[in-house]
């Protein structure tokens, strides 16, 4: 198994949280910060494993972070500073917390198996306590588990894990079709807010007991995930899911309010920066930058410019006029990291983005002239 040492690239490292913390702060770095997100899912496929595998055995999860690192470090060089290892359970939280049946399909991430139908289903749901729930008991017996190969192996990296469900729309829609929850919305609003408020009953509960396992005694800080915001009106939204966003952002997110939504939110943005008051926003692969811009620039630091789907064929001509737009619209005056929105998924060659992140070192320079 592939050790990775962190010392070997302290200044690498120096540079890039001094790169973000000055763009972070809406003034100008050397050059605009950047951040491949790619995750589990394409590490496991660079380096020639089953991605369900990745998902359901340890020694196969820690040996794909591991070399994801060296890699991300020693030919990647994007800003991304982070070096621990993690355990990595996939987009499965609702389906542990409300025993759902999850799905572990052959090379793709796990799904969650949808458990509710109608009104009846939404009333009878009960809401677990997360202290004596099995699942998660089962996650913390699964940490330690990995703690021990960890050191087993003479593996001495910081190992993290968190638990936590999505915001209320999209918690919702994990457990039930999303179509029927977005019908639902219209035709049946009070019992999409029965179970609204059952969804955020959960998110309180796991977040405050969590909190207390891990030893974080007054949260400041807390990001979300609500890519089911992009299909909603902002009418909609403003009127069904904004009060319980905001609540979460208020009762946790006094310092950092960060968000991610894959989806096109360009109908979003203002009540984003306005009435949530974000600091930081990934907007996806399929949002408009200039709608972000336009929305959002000096209050929220924007993450994002590029879809996945842009890089299929390699840092071709089209791609790279897009980095140039995007750059040219987002960074000046700081307040932008580049980056592919969302998630970099497998079907990207790895070449192309190590070619890319050259690329927008280079485009990139402060002052911004393109």
């Amino acid at each position: 198994m592939e050790v990775f040492n962190p010392e070997k690239y302290k200044k690498q490292i120096e540079e890039s949280l001094k790169r973000k913390q000055i763009a972070f702060s809406f003034r100008e770095p050397d050059c605009v910060p950047i951040n491949i997100s790619a995750g589990g899912s394409y590490f496991a496929k660079l380096f020639g494993y089953n991605i369900k595998d990745y998902y359901t055995d340890r020694e196969i999860m820690i040996d794909v972070q591991l070399k994801s690192l060296t890699w991300r470090f020693e030919y990647l060089k994007d800003d991304r500073t982070d070096c621990a290892l993690f355990l990595d359970i996939g987009p499965v939280a609702e389906g542990l917390f409300f025993n759902c049946p999850v799905e572990y399909p052959h090379d793709t991430s796990p799904r969650v198996v949808p458990i509710l139908k109608d009104e009846d289903d939404i009333v009878k749901l009960e809401i677990p306590e997360p202290s004596d729930h099995p699942k998660i008991q089962w996650l913390f017996n699964e940490v330690e588990r990995t703690e021990r190969m960890l050191e087993k192996k003479g593996i001495n990296l910081p190992f993290s894990f968190d638990f936590g469900i999505h915001p209320p729309l999209s918690a919702a829609c994990a457990i039930m079709e999303p179509a029927t929850v977005y019908t639902m919305m219209y035709e049946n609003p009070a019992a999409i807010k029965i179970l609204f408020e059952k969804m955020q009953d959960a998110f309180f509960r796991i977040r405050d007991y969590m909190d207390r396992r891990l030893g974080i005694k007054d949260r400041q800080e807390i990001g979300l995930a609500n890519d089911n915001s992009a299909f909603i009106s902002n009418k909609m939204y403003c009127e069904m899911v904004l009060p319980y966003d905001k609540a979460i952002y208020e009762r946790y997110g006094k310092k950092g309010r960060y968000l991610h939504a894959d989806g096109p939110n360009d109908h979003n943005f203002r009540t984003f920066a306005d009435e949530l008051h974000l600091t930081f926003m990934d907007i996806g692969g399929f949002s408009s930058i200039e709608a972000a811009v336009r929305d959002m620039k000096g209050k929220v630091v924007i993450h994002g410019g590029l879809n996945n789907k842009d890089l299929y064929q390699g840092l071709t001509d089209t791609a790279k006029k897009k980095i140039r737009d995007a750059i040219r619209i987002a960074a000046p005056g700081g307040g932008y990291e580049f980056a592919i929105g969302g998630e970099t998924y497998p079907g990207v060659l790895p070449d192309t983005l190590i070619e890319m992140v050259k690329y927008v070192r280079r485009v990139g320079r402060y002052p911004i002239d393109i």
